[in-house]
């Protein structure tokens, strides 16, 4: 592996609410939810969409995909992963 190929998925640019738009409604929703709430963990997007946490994390993944989101781990439990939205204005 390269130096340029361990870098690539930071180069990525940002995605759009166009690139989120041709996504499954329950992206959409777990996209809208991290817009009005900066940083949540999965199990609070669960809660909050009332989505499975299965459905919630396939939104997630896709969501991942087209580089609308950013994930960390959390400084208090680092057994979870804390979400917020990462897209282009």
């Amino acid at each position: 592996m390269s130096a340029s190929e361990s870098l690539g998925h930071e180069a990525e640019p940002r995605g759009t609410w166009d690139d989120v738009r041709e996504l499954p409604p329950s992206a959409k929703l777990v996209a809208k939810v991290l817009e009005y709430n900066d940083t949540m963990t999965q199990q609070q997007i669960a809660d909050e969409t009332l989505l499975p946490s299965r459905t919630v994390r396939y939104a997630l993944n896709r969501l991942d995909e087209e580089n609308v989101i950013d994930s960390r781990f959390s400084f208090s439990d680092a057994r979870k992963r804390l979400y917020s939205l990462d897209i282009q204005e």
